[in-house]
């Protein structure tokens, strides 16, 4: 394979975005369920650190009312969106006026090992307990080991690539 020189330029936000673009990944909903009742978002990275053990990391804004439950319930669940969940993925990123718990009116929602709330339906789930967190310039980077894990059968998984759904 020969090797691509290009020149050294300035990474800004809108660069660096395009560079991460250029992965495939699956659309997920990050769950947690604390003292304030569940809470969740649209992850931007969610993925597995090792297989032993079995460990999956997701980063989250410190911001993110989620936040608090992740840390105070200690789990987190990553629900991968089937193709047929996508009108989720707005009011989990955001959009809508739709905030906290609020957003878990919208699809069915049960639990697995942890207690974190679990998408009904979803192409796949993975429950997991929190095992550590590093806080990375206003970033919470979070460890947890997987308790459990669940899959729809025929479930066809929402994959973004450059920004748009596959």
């Amino acid at each position: 394979m020969s090797e691509v020189m290009t020149p050294e330029r300035v990474i800004d936000i809108r660069t660096f975005w395009q560079a991460v673009g250029l992965r495939a990944v699956g659309t997920a909903i990050v769950t947690a369920e604390g003292s304030d009742g569940p809470r969740g978002f649209l992850a931007l990275s969610a993925t597995h650190l090792c297989a032993e053990p079995p460990i999956m990391m997701i980063s989250v804004d410190k911001k993110t009312s989620a936040v608090a439950a992740i840390i105070e319930g200690g789990h987190f669940a990553i629900n991968y969106l089937a193709t047929d969940q996508s009108d989720l993925a707005g009011p989990f990123g955001g959009k809508g006026d739709l905030k906290g718990a609020e957003r878990f009116t919208l699809g069915s929602w049960t639990t697995l090992a942890t207690g974190a709330p679990v998408l009904e339906g979803a192409s796949g789930v993975i429950d997991c307990q929190v095992e550590e967190t590093i806080e990375r310039h206003g970033t919470l980077i979070v460890l947890g080991r997987v308790k459990d894990f669940a899959a729809t059968e025929g479930k066809v998984p929402i994959v973004s690539y450059k920004g748009k759904t596959l």
